[in-house]
C-alpha cells in the first residue's frame, strides 16, 4: 500500500500516474472507514481526491499557496500533508479540525468556515507575492455553489481587471450543500452539456498544436480562429469576458488530464480559470446517490450506509419546520427564504407543501436579507431562515434595509449558541450582541420547543417591524407541544422560581441549566429564583425593577458572547435607571473563539455548567453580607 508510506506531499512527485490512481483508491477507502466512526464532511471530500492529488503533484506546498474555499473539502489535503494519523480525532476537542486550520500545519495557508472567500484571499496573496518580488504560484479552489456568493463575483471582477498571475479552480459538482440555484449554475450546466463545443474545442486545440512555431500573423490568426469558435459554441463566455483564460471543462477524476491542464495553465501569463467536473461522493454508492445527506454525516455503517443516530427528542429545527407549515396554512402571506440551507434549516417539508412560497437564493445572505425587506414592504410575511453564523454576513442589510425601514421581517435564527464539531467559525454566540442594539429590532429566545412555537405565532402576528427568534442546534427538552399556539406579550419575562436573595436570569438552554442548579441548591437549603428572560430586546423593565427593589442580586447566564449580549443589556438598564444597590454577575462566553468539540465540552470550557453556576451562587450569597462591591462580572 502507498498511503501508509506517505509522510510529505513531495513524495507524490516520484509516483507515476498509475500509482497516483492507486493512491486515490486507498485515500477513498481511508476516508470512508474513518468517517464511519467520527462523522464529518464525506461526500465533498470523496469528490476531490484526484483534484487534490494533482495539485500536490504539480505544485510545491506551502511555497505555492493552495487556498480552499470553506475548507470542508480539504480532508485529502490534510492526509497528504502529514495528518493522516490524527483522523481518529477529527472534529473532537483538541483534535483535528474539520476545516483548514493555519495553526495545524504550514500547508494550511488560509482558513474559513464560510464560503466565497478564497478568491479574495488568492488575490491578496498574489498582490503580496508581486510586491515582494517572489514567483510562487497562487491557487484558489472554489465550488460552483460558493461561486454564487457575491464576494466571489467581486473578487472575479478585480482579478480580471488586475491581470495578475493566479489560478482559480472551479470544482463543479453541481452541489454546495443543497442543490445549487441561480443563473451561474445554469450557465455552468450549459458548458457541461455542450458536447459539440467540447469536441470542437479539442479538435481545434489539437490542430493548433500541430502548427509549427512560425510566429507572426499565422499564429495570431489561428488563436483568433480558436477564440471565434469558442464564442460561437459557448453562450456568453463569461469568464473570458471577465479577463480569465478559461480551460476546461476537464474530468476531475482523470489525473492525467488534470495534470496536463495544470501545466497548460502555468504557461498563461495572467489569471486562469480551470473548470473541473467532479462527482460529489465519488467511490461510495450511498454518498453518490444522495450527496446532500452525505455532505456532513454522523457515524454510519459502511456496508449499508445506515446512519447511526441517537434516539432522542425532536430537534428545535424540526419543530420550527413543522410549525412553519401550520402557520403557512393559516396565513398565505408567509414566505420562507433561505440562503442555500433548506435542509439544514428544516424547510424541505415546507417547500414540499408550499413550493411557490419557498425561496432559496443560493449562498447569498446579503441578497436574502434585502429581498425579505422588499417582500415585507409589499405586504408579505417573510421568514428569513438562517444560521446565526451565516447571518453575520448580512449585517449591513439588516441595519440598512430591514431595521431602518422598520420592515416586518421575521428572522428564524438556527444554530444559536454552541454548535459542537463545526467549531469556531460556526458558533452562534454573536448575534445577540450585533442585533439588540439596532433600532426597531425585537429579539426572543425560547426556553424549550413548545415556547418556540408560541414565539413563532407571536412573530407572525406582529406587525410593527422586524422580529427574531433564535434557537439552538440541539434536541428539544421533550415537553408536550400545545396544539393551540398563542401570542407572548412583547418584552415579558417569565418567573419560574422565587428565591430569597438571588435570581438567575437565563435565556434559551441556560434556563434548564439554571433550574437544575436551583434544584440542587434547594437540597442545601438555598432558595434561588429563576427567570426565563425570553425577550432579549426589549427587556422586562418591570420585572427587573421589582427584583432590584426587593433586594435581589442577580446572575445573568447565557450561551452567547458575554460582551454585548443579555448581561450587558441588564447592566445598561440598571445604569440608566440609577440602580446601584443590586449586584449583577455575568456568565457568558468569554472573549475567545471557542474551537470544535462537543457542545457539552464547549460549555464546560466556558464555565457554563451547573457546577460552576452553583459555585457562583454560593459566592454571591456569601458576598451579600457586605455592602461594597455591588456589581461584578466574570466568565
Amino acid at each position: 500500500m502507498l498511503l501508509p508510506q506517505l509522510k510529505d506531499p513531495e513524495q507524490l512527485k516520484s509516483l507515476s500516474v498509475e500509482e497516483l490512481t492507486t493512491l486515490a483508491d486507498e485515500i477513498r477507502r481511508f476516508l470512508i472507514e474513518k468517517l464511519s466512526v467520527t462523522g464529518g464532511h464525506l461526500a465533498s471530500n470523496l469528490g476531490v481526491v484526484e483534484l487534490t492529488l494533482a495539485l500536490h503533484y504539480c505544485y510545491e506546498s506551502p511555497r505555492d499557496k493552495m487556498i480552499y474555499d470553506v475548507g470542508h473539502q480539504a480532508y485529502v489535503h490534510k492526509i497528504l500533508t502529514g495528518r493522516m494519523d490524527r483522523f481518529d480525532s477529527l472534529r473532537k476537542q483538541d483534535g483535528l479540525c474539520g476545516f483548514i486550520k493555519r495553526s495545524e500545519s504550514k500547508h494550511d495557508v488560509w482558513e474559513a468556515g464560510h464560503s466565497s472567500t478564497s478568491l479574495s484571499a488568492a488575490m491578496g496573496m498574489a498582490v503580496a507575492r508581486d510586491l515582494k518580488g517572489e514567483d510562487n504560484k497562487v491557487i484558489a479552489v472554489i465550488g460552483d455553489g460558493a461561486l454564487t456568493g457575491g464576494m466571489a463575483f467581486e473578487a472575479l471582477n478585480h482579478i480580471g481587471h488586475e491581470k495578475r498571475k493566479l489560478m482559480v479552480i472551479l470544482n463543479d459538482n453541481e452541489m454546495s450543500i443543497a442543490p445549487n440555484v441561480g443563473a451561474m449554475h445554469n450557465y455552468l450546466s450549459k458548458i457541461r452539456s455542450d458536447r459539440h463545443y467540447l469536441r470542437a474545442k479539442d479538435e481545434v486545440e489539437g490542430l493548433l498544436k500541430k502548427i509549427p512555431a512560425i510566429g507572426g500573423r499565422l499564429a495570431k490568426t489561428a488563436e483568433r480562429m480558436k477564440d471565434s469558435l469558442k464564442y460561437m459554441m459557448v453562450p456568453g463566455v463569461l469568464f473570458e469576458e471577465l479577463g480569465f483564460t478559461y480551460l476546461g471543462p476537464v474530468d476531475g477524476h482523470d489525473l492525467e488530464k488534470m495534470i496536463d491542464t495544470f501545466h497548460q495553465a502555468d504557461n498563461v501569463a495572467g489569471p486562469v480559470l480551470v473548470h473541473v467536473l467532479t462527482t460529489k461522493g465519488k467511490g461510495y454508492q450511498p454518498a453518490e446517490a444522495d450527496s446532500y445527506k452525505w455532505h456532513g454525516i454522523t457515524p454510519y455503517k459502511i456496508e449499508s450506509g445506515q446512519v447511526l443516530k441517537a434516539v432522542g427528542n425532536p430537534m428545535y429545527t424540526d419543530v420550527f419546520g413543522q410549525t412553519l407549515i401550520e402557520l403557512g396554512r393559516e396565513d398565505k402571506r408567509l414566505v420562507a427564504v433561505t440562503p442555500a440551507m433548506p435542509g439544514g434549516s428544516g424547510l424541505f417539508p415546507f417547500a414540499k407543501e408550499f413550493p411557490d412560497r419557498m425561496i432559496d437564493v443560493g449562498i447569498a445572505e446579503q441578497h436574502a436579507a434585502t429581498l425579505c425587506a422588499a417582500l415585507a414592504m409589499e405586504g408579505m410575511k417573510p421568514v428569513f431562515a438562517v444560521y446565526s453564523t451565516f447571518m453575520q454576513r448580512a449585517y449591513d442589510q439588516i441595519v440598512h434595509d430591514i431595521c431602518r425601514h422598520n420592515a416586518n421581517v421575521m428572522f428564524a435564527i438556527d444554530r444559536a449558541g454552541f454548535v459542537g464539531a463545526d467549531g469556531e467559525t460556526h458558533q452562534g454566540v454573536y448575534d445577540i450582541a450585533f442585533m439588540r442594539h439596532i433600532p426597531n429590532m425585537v429579539l426572543m429566545m425560547p426556553k424549550d420547543e413548545n415556547e418556540l412555537r408560541h414565539m413563532m405565532k407571536t412573530a407572525i402576528d406582529y406587525n410593527d417591524g422586524p422580529i427574531a427568534y433564535r434557537y439552538p442546534r440541539i434536541n428539544g427538552t421533550g415537553v408536550v407541544l400545545d396544539k393551540e399556539m398563542h401570542n407572548i406579550p412583547i418584552g415579558s419575562w417569565e418567573r419560574l422560581r422565587s428565591g430569597d436573595e438571588i435570581a438567575v436570569i437565563a435565556c434559551g438552554p441556560m434556563v434548564q441549566l439554571a433550574e437544575e442548579a436551583a434544584e440542587l441548591l434547594k437540597r442545601e437549603g438555598i432558595q434561588v429564583g429563576v427567570v426565563n428572560a425570553r425577550f432579549l430586546k426589549p427587556l422586562d423593565d418591570t420585572m427587573l425593577l421589582d427584583l432590584a427593589h426587593a433586594g435581589t442580586n442577580m446572575i445573568v447566564i447565557e450561551e452567547a458572547s458575554q460582551a454585548g449580549s443579555l448581561g450587558s443589556a441588564v447592566l445598561e438598564f440598571f445604569a440608566e435607571h440609577e440602580v446601584y444597590e443590586t449586584r449583577v454577575h455575568l456568565m457568558g462566553v468569554p472573549d475567545i473563539f471557542v474551537e470544535h468539540g462537543s457542545i457539552k465540552e464547549q460549555r464546560q470550557l466556558t464555565g457554563l455548567s451547573v457546577e460552576v453556576l452553583c459555585g457562583r451562587i454560593k459566592s454571591m450569597k456569601a458576598l451579600s453580607a457586605f455592602p461594597y462591591g455591588k456589581t461584578t462580572t466574570s466568565s
